[in-house]
């Protein structure tokens, strides 16, 4: 079925026609969780491109109009029409002044404060989503994460081919922090507040002294940096050790950030 999907778009894509049932019903399935725009496969992420096409298609063939609440917009919000016992249904938790997107899928047990979710996110179980956090677009957020206040998940929308960020299960991400352009951020990893990761940004190891871009290894302890060049200091990231899973459960986050 999903296939059949795929080839359609693929095809809309290429011809630059237009079916809007078919663009609409890959939303359809973004919101509800049925697809994403990222798979792992084998340990492997893989990017479902097509599915970024087809929101690209949808804003392209869509014209804006008034929406309840002022907007003036293409999309709608993902909860616009949504009875008690719809939100009941979801799992979800959201205070005021949170935004969803249309085609955005939050989990069960998820908890939203005063945020904003883009299209074609995705946001797994039993994760807590903190005050003035941006969830980019195609942005992916595992299980059992928290993402602290004030934190950017950068949205890659464009080109379709490009890597969303995606932050893996029982991830903490600190206040303030930035992730951006196709970061990954592996199970289990803790970035101090602050921290500003992009694929440009250099990943210094203290124990090795490796280097590395765009990739949080698995369980890793991350603090903001600076390494000098040509008489100045540059921002980078540093992994300051790493943790095993009977340390993640025994020991709070501000002791993990200790250095």
């Amino acid at each position: 079925m999903s296939d059949n999907l795929q080839r359609q778009i693929e095809k809309l894509w290429e011809t630059d026609a237009t079916n809007m049932p078919r663009i609409q019903e890959a939303l359809d399935k973004l919101d509800c969780g049925a697809l994403r725009i990222v798979d792992k496969i084998n340990g492997v992420w893989q990017i479902n491109d097509y599915l970024k096409k087809a929101i690209l298609l949808y804003f392209k063939y869509t014209k804006s109009h008034i929406m309840p609440g002022d907007y003036f917009d293409k999309i709608p919000l993902k909860t616009y029409g949504w009875t008690e016992a719809r939100f009941q249904e979801s799992g979800i938790r959201m205070v005021p002044g949170c935004v969803i997107r249309y085609s955005a899928y939050v989990a069960k047990s998820v908890i939203l404060m005063p945020s904003f979710v883009n299209v074609g996110a995705y946001i797994d179980e039993g994760t807590m989503i903190d005050t003035h956090t941006l969830v980019g677009s195609c942005a992916q957020v595992g299980k059992r994460c928290h993402i602290s206040d004030g934190v950017t998940i950068g949205g890659v929308l464009e080109p379709p081919q490009a890597m969303p960020i995606i932050i893996e299960d029982n991830c903490f991400v600190g206040a303030r922090c930035a992730i951006l352009e196709g970061v990954i951020v592996e199970e289990g990893a803790v970035i101090a507040a602050g921290t500003i990761l992009s694929s440009s940004t250099k990943i210094l190891d203290r124990e090795t002294g490796n280097v590395s871009y765009g990739r949080i290894p698995s369980h890793a302890v991350v603090v903001p940096g600076t390494y000098p060049s040509k008489n100045v200091n540059i921002c980078c990231a540093v992994i300051v050790k790493r943790i095993d899973e009977q340390t993640r459960q025994k020991t709070s986050i501000n002791e993990l950030l200790r250095l």
